[in-house]
Protein backbone atom coordinates (compact mmCIF):
# COMPACT_ATOMS: atom_id res chain seq x y z
CA UNK A 1 0.00 0.00 0.00
CA UNK A 2 1.44 3.56 -0.84
CA UNK A 3 1.79 5.97 2.13
CA UNK A 4 1.02 8.96 1.53
CA UNK A 5 3.11 12.10 2.86
CA UNK A 6 0.48 14.14 4.90
CA UNK A 7 0.14 17.82 3.59
CA UNK A 8 -1.85 20.98 4.42
CA UNK A 9 -5.48 20.84 3.23
CA UNK A 10 -7.07 23.20 1.32
CA UNK A 11 -10.85 23.80 0.14
CA UNK A 12 -12.11 24.16 -3.72
CA UNK A 13 -15.42 24.61 -3.64
CA UNK A 14 -16.84 21.40 -2.13
CA UNK A 15 -13.61 20.05 -2.82
CA UNK A 16 -10.66 19.38 -0.29
CA UNK A 17 -7.36 19.11 -1.57
CA UNK A 18 -4.28 17.66 0.15
CA UNK A 19 -4.42 16.20 3.83
CA UNK A 20 -6.32 12.83 4.35
CA UNK A 21 -8.61 14.01 1.50
CA UNK A 22 -9.00 11.50 -1.98
CA UNK A 23 -6.48 12.66 -4.72
CA UNK A 24 -8.28 14.40 -7.08
CA UNK A 25 -8.81 14.37 -10.91
CA UNK A 26 -8.54 17.72 -13.00
CA UNK A 27 -9.18 18.80 -16.38
CA UNK A 28 -9.01 22.50 -18.19
CA UNK A 29 -11.43 23.02 -20.66
CA UNK A 30 -11.10 23.43 -24.13
CA UNK A 31 -13.96 25.16 -25.28
CA UNK A 32 -14.29 29.09 -26.03
CA UNK A 33 -18.35 29.92 -25.98
CA UNK A 34 -19.61 29.94 -22.62
CA UNK A 35 -22.94 27.07 -24.13
CA UNK A 36 -19.81 24.72 -25.54
CA UNK A 37 -18.29 25.64 -21.87
CA UNK A 38 -20.77 24.16 -20.03
CA UNK A 39 -21.60 21.24 -22.77
CA UNK A 40 -17.97 19.94 -21.97
CA UNK A 41 -17.94 20.64 -18.30
CA UNK A 42 -21.45 18.14 -18.25
CA UNK A 43 -19.21 15.99 -20.22
CA UNK A 44 -16.36 15.82 -17.72
CA UNK A 45 -18.54 15.87 -14.39
CA UNK A 46 -20.08 12.61 -15.67
CA UNK A 47 -16.41 11.22 -16.72
CA UNK A 48 -15.69 11.79 -12.86
CA UNK A 49 -13.45 14.92 -13.23
CA UNK A 50 -13.58 16.82 -9.86
CA UNK A 51 -12.03 19.69 -10.84
CA UNK A 52 -12.36 22.27 -13.71
CA UNK A 53 -9.58 25.05 -15.34
CA UNK A 54 -10.94 27.51 -17.26
CA UNK A 55 -8.52 29.74 -18.95
CA UNK A 56 -9.13 33.54 -18.13
CA UNK A 57 -7.06 35.32 -20.97
CA UNK A 58 -8.69 38.70 -20.54
CA UNK A 59 -12.09 39.87 -18.77
CA UNK A 60 -14.92 38.75 -21.35
CA UNK A 61 -14.04 35.37 -20.31
CA UNK A 62 -13.57 36.35 -16.57
CA UNK A 63 -16.94 37.19 -16.54
CA UNK A 64 -18.10 33.41 -17.98
CA UNK A 65 -17.55 32.21 -15.13
CA UNK A 66 -20.22 33.37 -13.27
CA UNK A 67 -22.67 32.06 -16.47
CA UNK A 68 -20.88 28.49 -16.17
CA UNK A 69 -21.36 28.52 -12.60
CA UNK A 70 -25.05 28.40 -13.11
CA UNK A 71 -24.72 25.39 -15.03
CA UNK A 72 -22.41 23.48 -13.36
CA UNK A 73 -21.79 22.40 -10.20
CA UNK A 74 -18.22 21.14 -10.08
CA UNK A 75 -15.78 24.10 -8.70
CA UNK A 76 -13.77 25.90 -11.23
CA UNK A 77 -10.29 27.19 -10.98
CA UNK A 78 -9.33 30.27 -13.14
CA UNK A 79 -6.04 30.27 -15.28
CA UNK A 80 -4.57 33.42 -15.06
CA UNK A 81 -1.10 34.48 -16.87
CA UNK A 82 0.07 38.26 -17.05
CA UNK A 83 -2.51 40.33 -15.90
CA UNK A 84 -3.02 40.30 -11.99
CA UNK A 85 -6.43 41.84 -12.28
CA UNK A 86 -7.81 39.54 -14.15
CA UNK A 87 -7.63 37.18 -10.97
CA UNK A 88 -9.34 39.79 -9.08
CA UNK A 89 -12.45 39.77 -11.80
CA UNK A 90 -12.01 35.55 -11.89
CA UNK A 91 -12.57 35.81 -8.11
CA UNK A 92 -15.46 38.35 -8.11
CA UNK A 93 -17.18 36.09 -10.82
CA UNK A 94 -17.18 33.56 -8.78
CA UNK A 95 -13.88 31.25 -9.41
CA UNK A 96 -13.48 28.33 -6.35
CA UNK A 97 -9.65 29.18 -6.84
CA UNK A 98 -7.30 30.52 -9.08
CA UNK A 99 -4.48 29.47 -10.31
CA UNK A 100 -1.36 31.94 -11.42
CA UNK A 101 2.63 31.43 -12.38
CA UNK A 102 4.22 34.25 -10.24
CA UNK A 103 7.30 34.52 -12.83
CA UNK A 104 4.91 36.08 -15.48
CA UNK A 105 2.33 38.59 -13.75
CA UNK A 106 4.47 41.26 -12.58
CA UNK A 107 6.17 41.05 -9.53
CA UNK A 108 5.65 41.03 -6.09
CA UNK A 109 3.24 43.99 -5.61
CA UNK A 110 0.79 42.62 -8.32
CA UNK A 111 0.81 39.38 -6.13
CA UNK A 112 -0.06 41.42 -2.99
CA UNK A 113 -2.97 42.55 -4.54
CA UNK A 114 -4.12 39.27 -5.40
CA UNK A 115 -3.91 38.06 -2.20
CA UNK A 116 -5.74 40.81 -0.69
CA UNK A 117 -8.41 39.79 -2.91
CA UNK A 118 -8.32 35.87 -2.31
CA UNK A 119 -8.07 36.71 1.63
CA UNK A 120 -11.18 38.84 1.62
CA UNK A 121 -13.19 36.16 -0.34
CA UNK A 122 -11.76 32.81 1.23
CA UNK A 123 -10.29 31.99 -1.63
CA UNK A 124 -7.36 29.41 -2.18
CA UNK A 125 -4.87 29.44 -5.03
CA UNK A 126 -2.73 27.32 -6.71
CA UNK A 127 1.05 28.68 -7.47
CA UNK A 128 2.27 27.09 -10.75
CA UNK A 129 6.31 27.31 -11.90
CA UNK A 130 7.03 25.63 -15.03
CA UNK A 131 10.12 25.71 -17.41
CA UNK A 132 8.08 27.99 -19.39
CA UNK A 133 8.50 31.53 -16.64
CA UNK A 134 11.55 30.97 -14.72
CA UNK A 135 12.76 33.59 -13.98
CA UNK A 136 16.12 34.76 -15.80
CA UNK A 137 18.89 34.44 -12.91
CA UNK A 138 17.30 31.30 -11.79
CA UNK A 139 18.01 30.12 -15.83
CA UNK A 140 21.90 31.98 -15.85
CA UNK A 141 21.90 30.17 -12.22
CA UNK A 142 21.58 26.50 -13.35
CA UNK A 143 22.61 26.95 -16.77
CA UNK A 144 19.02 26.10 -17.80
CA UNK A 145 16.04 24.95 -16.78
CA UNK A 146 16.58 21.99 -14.33
CA UNK A 147 14.89 20.67 -10.84
CA UNK A 148 16.59 22.67 -8.60
CA UNK A 149 16.07 25.88 -10.77
CA UNK A 150 11.68 25.14 -9.88
CA UNK A 151 12.08 23.99 -7.11
CA UNK A 152 13.88 27.28 -5.84
CA UNK A 153 11.66 29.43 -7.81
CA UNK A 154 8.59 27.79 -6.22
CA UNK A 155 10.44 27.95 -2.75
CA UNK A 156 11.17 31.63 -3.50
CA UNK A 157 7.59 32.54 -4.16
CA UNK A 158 5.86 30.68 -1.28
CA UNK A 159 8.40 32.73 0.97
CA UNK A 160 6.96 35.78 -0.79
CA UNK A 161 3.01 34.62 -0.26
CA UNK A 162 3.69 33.77 3.02
CA UNK A 163 5.07 36.86 3.81
CA UNK A 164 1.98 38.44 2.94
CA UNK A 165 0.06 36.32 5.91
CA UNK A 166 -1.49 33.69 3.21
CA UNK A 167 -0.95 30.12 3.64
CA UNK A 168 -4.52 28.79 1.37
CA UNK A 169 -1.66 27.31 -1.49
CA UNK A 170 -1.44 24.47 -3.79
CA UNK A 171 1.91 24.13 -5.42
CA UNK A 172 3.19 22.90 -8.38
CA UNK A 173 6.81 22.30 -10.38
CA UNK A 174 6.02 21.44 -14.21
CA UNK A 175 8.36 20.25 -16.58
CA UNK A 176 7.43 19.29 -20.59
CA UNK A 177 10.43 16.38 -19.14
CA UNK A 178 9.26 13.86 -17.18
CA UNK A 179 12.39 13.46 -15.45
CA UNK A 180 12.83 17.04 -14.36
CA UNK A 181 9.04 16.78 -13.72
CA UNK A 182 9.63 13.74 -10.95
CA UNK A 183 12.86 15.31 -9.67
CA UNK A 184 11.30 18.89 -8.97
CA UNK A 185 8.77 18.00 -6.80
CA UNK A 186 10.85 15.68 -4.86
CA UNK A 187 12.56 18.24 -3.62
CA UNK A 188 9.55 20.54 -3.08
CA UNK A 189 7.87 17.69 -0.94
CA UNK A 190 10.70 17.26 1.13
CA UNK A 191 10.98 20.82 2.42
CA UNK A 192 7.51 22.34 1.99
CA UNK A 193 4.16 20.50 3.25
CA UNK A 194 1.57 22.71 0.96
CA UNK A 195 -0.76 19.98 -1.32
CA UNK A 196 0.91 19.24 -4.85
CA UNK A 197 -0.63 19.59 -7.97
CA UNK A 198 0.96 16.94 -10.49
CA UNK A 199 1.23 17.12 -14.17
CA UNK A 200 3.54 16.61 -16.74
CA UNK A 201 3.11 20.18 -19.07
CA UNK A 202 2.87 20.07 -22.82
CA UNK A 203 2.64 16.08 -22.75
CA UNK A 204 0.95 16.13 -26.22
CA UNK A 205 -1.36 13.71 -27.38
CA UNK A 206 -1.69 10.38 -28.11
CA UNK A 207 0.00 7.09 -27.14
CA UNK A 208 2.93 9.87 -26.26
CA UNK A 209 1.39 11.68 -23.94
CA UNK A 210 -0.16 9.16 -21.88
CA UNK A 211 3.13 7.04 -21.70
CA UNK A 212 4.94 10.42 -20.36
CA UNK A 213 2.11 11.91 -17.98
CA UNK A 214 1.98 8.75 -16.47
CA UNK A 215 5.64 8.39 -15.79
CA UNK A 216 5.92 11.43 -14.18
CA UNK A 217 2.58 11.80 -12.21
CA UNK A 218 2.71 7.65 -11.76
CA UNK A 219 6.16 8.06 -10.18
CA UNK A 220 5.21 10.48 -7.66
CA UNK A 221 2.22 8.91 -6.48
CA UNK A 222 4.00 5.57 -6.23
CA UNK A 223 6.03 7.63 -4.29
CA UNK A 224 3.74 8.98 -1.58
CA UNK A 225 4.21 12.19 -3.52
CA UNK A 226 0.70 13.96 -5.08
CA UNK A 227 -3.05 15.58 -3.69
CA UNK A 228 -4.24 16.33 -6.75
CA UNK A 229 -3.35 15.50 -11.16
CA UNK A 230 -3.46 16.31 -14.28
CA UNK A 231 -3.08 14.46 -17.32
CA UNK A 232 -2.42 16.96 -19.63
CA UNK A 233 -3.43 15.93 -23.43
CA UNK A 234 -3.48 17.27 -26.55
CA UNK A 235 -7.15 16.11 -27.57
CA UNK A 236 -10.47 15.32 -25.91
CA UNK A 237 -10.27 16.49 -22.33
CA UNK A 238 -12.61 13.85 -21.33
CA UNK A 239 -9.47 11.55 -22.18
CA UNK A 240 -7.65 13.33 -19.57
CA UNK A 241 -9.69 12.54 -16.95
CA UNK A 242 -10.58 9.16 -18.49
CA UNK A 243 -6.18 8.48 -18.06
CA UNK A 244 -5.88 10.12 -14.84
CA UNK A 245 -8.26 8.21 -12.95
CA UNK A 246 -6.74 4.91 -14.36
CA UNK A 247 -3.59 5.99 -13.24
CA UNK A 248 -4.79 6.44 -9.54
CA UNK A 249 -6.62 3.03 -10.00
CA UNK A 250 -3.37 1.23 -11.27
CA UNK A 251 -1.57 2.46 -7.80
CA UNK A 252 -4.67 1.69 -5.56
CA UNK A 253 -5.40 5.23 -4.70
CA UNK A 254 -8.84 5.28 -6.31
CA UNK A 255 -11.23 2.47 -5.98
CA UNK A 256 -14.06 3.39 -7.72
CA UNK A 257 -15.04 2.47 -11.22
CA UNK A 258 -14.24 -0.69 -13.21
CA UNK A 259 -11.19 -1.72 -13.67
CA UNK A 260 -10.60 -4.27 -16.85
CA UNK A 261 -7.69 -6.49 -16.94
CA UNK A 262 -6.58 -8.38 -20.30
CA UNK A 263 -3.86 -10.95 -21.04
CA UNK A 264 -1.74 -9.38 -24.39
CA UNK A 265 -2.60 -13.12 -26.04
CA UNK A 266 -0.43 -15.63 -27.90
CA UNK A 267 -0.71 -18.72 -29.78
CA UNK A 268 -3.06 -20.72 -27.11
CA UNK A 269 -5.48 -17.97 -27.67
CA UNK A 270 -9.04 -19.09 -29.43
CA UNK A 271 -11.20 -16.09 -28.93
CA UNK A 272 -10.77 -12.40 -30.59
CA UNK A 273 -9.55 -10.71 -26.86
CA UNK A 274 -9.36 -6.96 -28.11
CA UNK A 275 -13.24 -7.03 -29.60
CA UNK A 276 -14.03 -8.89 -26.48
CA UNK A 277 -12.91 -6.40 -24.24
CA UNK A 278 -14.45 -3.56 -26.61
CA UNK A 279 -17.90 -5.04 -26.40
CA UNK A 280 -17.74 -5.57 -22.07
CA UNK A 281 -16.45 -1.93 -21.79
CA UNK A 282 -19.13 -1.02 -24.14
CA UNK A 283 -22.11 -3.08 -22.45
CA UNK A 284 -20.52 -1.46 -18.95
CA UNK A 285 -20.62 2.61 -20.32
CA UNK A 286 -24.16 1.93 -20.50
CA UNK A 287 -25.15 1.30 -17.06
CA UNK A 288 -23.89 4.13 -15.24
CA UNK A 289 -24.66 2.64 -11.60
CA UNK A 290 -22.51 -0.61 -12.59
CA UNK A 291 -20.02 1.76 -14.39
CA UNK A 292 -18.96 3.34 -11.05
CA UNK A 293 -18.96 -0.12 -8.83
CA UNK A 294 -15.71 -0.76 -7.50
CA UNK A 295 -15.13 -3.84 -9.55
CA UNK A 296 -12.01 -5.57 -11.51
CA UNK A 297 -12.76 -8.08 -14.66
CA UNK A 298 -10.37 -9.91 -16.57
CA UNK A 299 -10.96 -10.66 -19.97
CA UNK A 300 -8.63 -13.70 -21.00
CA UNK A 301 -8.17 -15.30 -24.02
CA UNK A 302 -7.29 -19.22 -23.11
CA UNK A 303 -7.55 -20.86 -19.92
CA UNK A 304 -4.40 -20.95 -18.77
CA UNK A 305 -4.60 -16.90 -18.16
CA UNK A 306 -8.32 -17.20 -17.14
CA UNK A 307 -8.95 -17.78 -14.66
CA UNK A 308 -5.30 -19.20 -13.26
CA UNK A 309 -3.43 -16.02 -13.36
CA UNK A 310 -6.98 -13.99 -13.09
CA UNK A 311 -8.20 -15.43 -9.94
CA UNK A 312 -8.11 -12.09 -7.69
CA UNK A 313 -10.51 -10.57 -9.86
CA UNK A 314 -14.05 -10.40 -8.91
CA UNK A 315 -15.24 -11.47 -12.08
CA UNK A 316 -13.73 -12.54 -15.20
CA UNK A 317 -14.24 -14.33 -18.80
CA UNK A 318 -12.52 -16.51 -21.45
CA UNK A 319 -13.29 -18.96 -23.93
CA UNK A 320 -12.58 -21.11 -26.51
CA UNK A 321 -13.49 -21.37 -30.75
CA UNK A 322 -17.07 -22.43 -29.60
CA UNK A 323 -17.91 -21.46 -26.27
CA UNK A 324 -17.45 -18.40 -23.09
CA UNK A 325 -16.54 -19.19 -19.57
CA UNK A 326 -17.58 -16.78 -16.89
CA UNK A 327 -15.65 -16.87 -13.58
CA UNK A 328 -16.12 -15.30 -10.35
CA UNK A 329 -13.10 -14.69 -7.36
CA UNK A 330 -11.01 -17.61 -9.50
CA UNK A 331 -13.84 -20.11 -9.82
CA UNK A 332 -15.80 -20.97 -13.18
CA UNK A 333 -19.57 -20.22 -12.57
CA UNK A 334 -20.93 -20.88 -15.98
CA UNK A 335 -20.12 -22.05 -19.33
CA UNK A 336 -22.08 -20.45 -22.33
CA UNK A 337 -21.97 -19.85 -25.98
CA UNK A 338 -19.66 -17.65 -27.51
CA UNK A 339 -22.19 -14.93 -28.47
CA UNK A 340 -23.99 -15.13 -24.93
CA UNK A 341 -20.35 -14.46 -22.84
CA UNK A 342 -20.83 -10.37 -22.56
CA UNK A 343 -24.85 -10.85 -22.08
CA UNK A 344 -23.86 -13.31 -19.13
CA UNK A 345 -20.92 -11.42 -17.76
CA UNK A 346 -23.33 -8.47 -17.30
CA UNK A 347 -26.13 -10.55 -15.65
CA UNK A 348 -24.52 -12.02 -13.10
CA UNK A 349 -22.46 -8.49 -12.42
CA UNK A 350 -26.25 -7.30 -11.64
CA UNK A 351 -26.71 -9.58 -9.41
CA UNK A 352 -24.15 -8.54 -7.09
Amino acid sequence: MIKRKLTKQVKVGNVKIGGTAPISVQSMVKSKTTKAIIGEIHKLESAGCDLIRLAVPDFENAKKIKLVKKETSIPIIGDIHYNFQLAIEAVKQGADKIRINPGNIGGKTKVKEIIKCLKDYSISMRVGVNSGSLESDLLQKYEGVTAPALAESIFRWVKIIEDFDFNQMVLSVKSSDPRITIDAYRLVSKKLDYPLHLGVTAASGGMNGIVRSTVGIGTLLAGGIGDTIRVSLTGDSKEEIEVGKEILRSLGLRNNGIQIIACPTCGRCEIDVKTLVQEVEKKLNSVGAIHELPLRIAVMGCIVNGPGEARDVEFGVTGSRNKGVIFKNGKIIKKVAKDKIVDTLLEEICKE
